[in-house]
């Protein structure tokens, strides 16, 4: 943890004394990445802090009067429930954007983030503060690739990320999913891992195949959408073909159109008089 708050905070990190600060002056993290906390994990730290005491001290930084937590909300909550007025902290200087990567680092080392709280940290930082994700790379020291995989994660629907018990569906499973365009699909799809507990290779698997029923299902549509269209086009060969009789009648030709519209085809039958014994009038 030291050493990646040297890489957000500078060198100085390390030169901050500790001091007990009153819990009630400590606001809440607002770019906390975390949203749920164990409450059995909570009540355990709660009474090793009333055994032992807090051994690593939080981050706060000074907003008015007042301090705002920037990262150790797990100790802090265990803190109150365990009674305690104050608790250790290394108060810092630092803007927005420090206290938010401080943050997600922070839950990072300590593996408290699920992958899509951890994507959804990525995406705050990238959108709230118009990072690059190279520059988060760095900051975090991760590779880009690691922060893309990640953020990919956000293009499931929230719906289908809701479905997902990330206890039970691990990063690659819901990867997967992502080769599914359609959410009822990719609900389709947990459900099958949840009812027949599938690993990745065989979740993998199963969405191939249904890509290729899908592909399967177009193919075969396609010649019915052609006949579609050759049709449509039929009727505007067999409208134009009526508006030529049409247009013959109006001329004074005498001509009959007789029409059979048939399951498999149309047929027309055109009769025109000859008209004998009249002479041509030259123009």
């Amino acid at each position: 943890m030291k050493w990646q708050l040297e890489r957000i905070l500078g060198r100085n990190a390390s030169h901050h004394e500790v001091m007990n600060i009153k819990l009630e002056e400590i606001e809440t993290n607002p770019y906390q990445p975390r949203r749920s906390f164990d409450e059995v994990e909570l009540r355990d730290l709660a009474r090793s802090i009333q055994e032992y005491g807090v051994i690593q001290p939080i981050i706060v930084r000074r907003r008015d009067n007042r301090f705002q937590l920037v990262a150790g909300e797990r100790r802090l909550r265990a803190c109150k429930m365990a009674g305690r007025q104050e608790v250790p902290a290394l108060v810092y200087e630092i803007d927005d954007e420090k206290a938010a990567a401080v943050s997600l680092v922070e839950n990072l080392q300590r593996k408290d983030l699920n992958y899509f709280e951890e994507a959804q940290a990525y995406a705050l930082l990238l959108g709230e503060f118009g990072m690059t994700q190279e520059e988060l790379a760095r900051r975090l020291g991760k590779s880009q690739s690691a922060i893309a995989n990640k953020l990919r994660l956000l293009r499931l629907p929230e719906e289908i990320r809701e479905m997902v018990a990330v206890d039970v569906i691990s990063e690659r499973h819901a990867r997967a999913l992502l080769k599914l365009e359609k959410a009822e699909l990719q609900a389709a799809v947990l459900k099958e891992i949840y009812e027949r507990d599938l690993n990745v290779k065989e979740t993998e698997a199963l969405i191939e195949k249904m890509r290729q029923n899908i592909s399967r299902e177009i193919k075969e549509r396609e010649p019915r959408q052609n006949v579609s269209v050759v049709i449509r086009d039929a009727r505007i060969f067999l409208n134009t073909i009526k508006e030529t009789v049409a247009r013959a009648k109006q001329a004074g030709i005498n001509m009959v159109m007789l029409e059979n519209d048939g399951e498999e085809e149309y047929e027309l039958v055109i009769r025109i008089t000859k008209n004998r014994g009249r002479g041509v009038v030259a123009p």
